[in-house]
Order: C-alpha cells, then structure tokens, then sequence
C-alpha cells in the first residue's frame, strides 16, 4: 500500500495513494509531440498534433481534458494573481487572436439636424453636467447659461438699442423706464410660476385629505 502526505492549512493527513480513486485521476503534466500554443486573453489552447480518422469519443474526451489541463497550467504559471477583497483574481494579457463577429456590423447611425449643424459651425459636444446648465444660443453661436450672469434668460436687458410700440412709448411717458421692461417682464415670469407652483401644492394636498 503507498501512502503520501498532504497538507492542508496547518492539518496534515495520509492519504492511500493505491486507492482505485487516486488511481484513476491523471497527472496535472501534459506531454505532446507538438506543444500547445496559447492565448491567454482568449482562454485559447492550440493543439496542432493530428487526431486518428475515426477517433473515439474516449480519445476526443481525452484530448479535450489534456487540452483544458494545459491551459490550466500557463494561466496559474504565466499570469500574475491577486488577492484583494472581492476574492483571488488572475489576470488575463490581452487577447492575440483575432475572433469574427456573431453578427453582422450594425448599420452607421445617421447623423441628427443638430449634430450636422454643430459639425458644420465646429460646435463642440458638451459633458452631460455642462447640458444641464447650459443652452445653445443661436445668435451668438455658442453655449450659455441658462440662468443667471449672461443667462439666457435675461436676453434682451443688456441691449444698447431698445425697439419701442406705443404701448412702451406711454409706459416711458408715464415713468417707467423701457430698459428695464425685460426685468420686469422676467421678475413677472418667476411671480407668475411660483403662484402656479403653490396652487399645485394646494391641489396636491387637498387630494391627499
């Protein structure tokens, strides 16, 4: 009877080497004519040594085990292996061999009104947090705030030309300066939404009751 040492951790045990189930597994070394090639980043072994005309599913369950057993053996020698919090991770170099498509390249997106026209004018894209604050002004052909200093919504208070109706002209007559119409217009705007907004909390908690 062969026995042999294994340790485990800090336990050591003996195991019966001539038992039929240490018997039957097959050695971790695979030795071919041709050795494998690899690549790892694809999880690729090459075998190039020629199978018989009529193999066995034996033979092919044979191959196919050596084969695994081999790549097995490159990864865990030739890769680096680290151990972080998530658990041991071994990574892969990148992949050598090309692999085709499952599918058919998808067509080429075509291309909006806006992103022709931002090409054609040399607009450049902007970041998904810049979107939010900004608003393309057409006149000026560039991005601006949308509120605040330069904003967007104060167009038409800092011109240094004022078109007059007659319904300014007799406001100005009346002492109310026509620059300032777009303030106060703009001032109105936010009193009028922020009415709205109250009468739709009003709504929203009669409904509730």
């Amino acid at each position: 009877m062969a026995l042999e040492k294994v340790v485990e951790g800090a336990e050591m045990a003996i195991v019966d080497t001539s038992s039929s189930k240490i018997k039957h597994l097959k050695s971790i070394i695979v030795e071919k004519p041709t050795p494998y090639t690899f690549d790892l980043g694809n999880l690729l072994a090459l075998d190039t040594n020629p199978l018989s005309p009529l193999p066995t599913e034996a033979l092919l369950s044979s191959t196919a085990r050596d084969g695994a057993q081999s790549l097995i053996n490159q990864l865990l020698t030739t890769c680096p292996i680290t151990s972080t919090s998530s658990g041991v991770l071994l990574h892969l170099p990148a992949p050598t061999t090309p692999i085709p498509r499952g599918k058919r390249l998808p067509p080429e997106k075509q291309k909006t009104k806006w992103e022709l026209f931002a090409e054609k004018k040399g607009i450049k894209p902007k970041t998904r947090e810049e979107r939010k604050k900004m608003v393309f002004d057409e006149e000026k052909g560039d991005w601006v705030p949308k509120w605040g200093y330069k904003g967007k919504n104060k167009d038409g208070e800092g011109d240094w030309l004022v078109e007059l109706d007659e319904k300014k002209e007799r406001a100005e007559n009346e002492g109310r300066n026509a620059r300032g119409e777009g303030r106060r217009e703009r001032m109105e705007r936010l009193r009028r939404n922020e009415r709205k907004m109250r009468a739709n909390e009003t709504r929203g908690r009669t409904k509730l009751n």
